[in-house]
C-alpha cells in the first residue's frame, strides 16, 4: 500500500535529498518546498483515507506545523524527529496515532535497550514505530542515525527484527543513500524487510513512479508499504500522481487488504 508523508524542515513542508541533511546545513539539497502549510497536506491525506502516513521533524522549528497537521488528521498519522520519553504522550495527546523513535533509543552507535523499554512502558508497544532508516556498509544495512549521518552498529538482519518487533508496532525504515533521489528503490532492502520482518513495515527512499509501488508490494510479499515523496505530484514530481495512488490503494483494499494493519482508528 501506499503510505503518505510530511516532512518538515524549517518551519515548511519539504522534500529533501537525505542523504544531504547535516547539523550544519551545509550542502543541504532540497527537491521541494511547498506554499501550503503542513495542514493542507494533512487534510487531504485525511479526506481520501490514506492513515498511517508520518509526519518527520527534520530538526527544531517544526513542532507548530506538525502539530497542525495532527489536529487536522487527528489519529490518522505518526509523528516521528525528536520524540524522548519526556515528550511522546504529548504528541498522542495532539492526535497522532503512532510517536516514531529514532535517535533518542540509541546512544554511542548502540541500541540503548533501557530506553526502549522506558518508551514501551510510557506509550505502549501498540502505538510505538522504530525507524530503522539505514545504509549500506559492504554487504550490509546499518541503521543511521542524527540526520542519517553517524552510523550505528545495529545491523537490519532477520534476528534484530524479530526482536525489535517485540517493542513496537510497526517499522519505518527510510534507504538513506536513495532518499529523494528519484532514482529508484533499494529492491534488496525491500526484499528483506519482506521476508523478515514479521510486523507492518514502511519503506522510503528512491520511489518514483507507480511502477515502483507494484515492485514493492510483490518483493516485500505485501507485507512493505511504499512512500513516494520528491515523484510525487503534490510535492512537485512528475514521475506519479497522487490521485493514481489513492486509486491504487483503493483497488488493493477491494482485492482484500484494507487499511494498514494496527492503525489506530479514532
Amino acid at each position: 500500500m501506499f503510505r503518505p508523508c510530511i516532512d518538515l524542515h524549517d518551519g515548511k513542508v519539504k522534500q529533501i535529498v537525505g542523504g544531504s541533511l547535516t547539523d550544519s546545513g551545509a550542502g543541504l539539497r532540497t527537491n521541494f518546498v511547498s506554499e501550503k502549510p503542513a495542514s493542507w497536506f494533512a487534510d487531504l491525506y485525511r479526506r481520501d483515507n490514506l492513515r498511517g502516513g508520518h509526519v518527520i521533524q527534520l530538526g527544531a522549528g517544526n513542532e507548530a506545523e506538525a502539530k497542525g497537521a495532527l489536529a487536522a488528521f487527528p489519529g490518522g498519522l505518526h509523528l516521528g524527529g525528536g520524540v524522548n520519553a519526556a515528550n511522546a504522550t504529548g504528541w498522542l495527546d495532539a492526535g497522532a496515532s503512532h510517536v516514531i523513535v529514532t535517535s533518542w533509543v540509541f546512544r554511542e552507535g548502540r541500541l540503548d535497550t533501557d530506553r526502549l523499554a522506558e518508551l514501551v512502558k510510557i506509550v505502549g508497544k501498540e502505538r510505538l514505530v522504530l525507524d530503522l532508516s539505514c545504509r549500506r556498509k559492504g554487504n550490509a544495512y546499518f541503521v543511521v542515525t542524527d540526520r542519517w549521518q553517524k552510523f550505528t552498529e545495529l545491523k537490519v538482519e532477520p534476528k534484530v527484527l524479530q526482536t525489535l518487533a517485540k517493542s513496537c508496532d510497526e517499522f519505518l525504515i527510510h534507504a538513506a543513500d536513495v532518499e529523494g533521489l528519484c532514482a529508484g528503490v533499494d529492491m534488496d532492502l525491500v526484499g528483506l524487510l519482506g521476508e523478515y520482518s514479521p510486523i507492518p513495515t514502511t519503506y522510503a527512499g528512491g520511489a518514483r513512479s507507480i511502477s515502483d509501488l507494484i515492485a514493492v508490494d510483490q518483493a516485500g510479499r505485501g507485507r512493505v508499504d511504499l512512500t513516494i515523496g520528491s515523484a510525487l505530484d503534490i510535492f512537485g514530481g512528475k514521475g506519479v500522481t497522487y490521485a493514481e495512488l489513492v486509486a491504487w490503494n483503493r483497488e488493493k483494499a477491494g482485492k482484500g487488504r484494507g487499511l494498514p494493519p494496527n492503525v489506530a482508528e479514532f
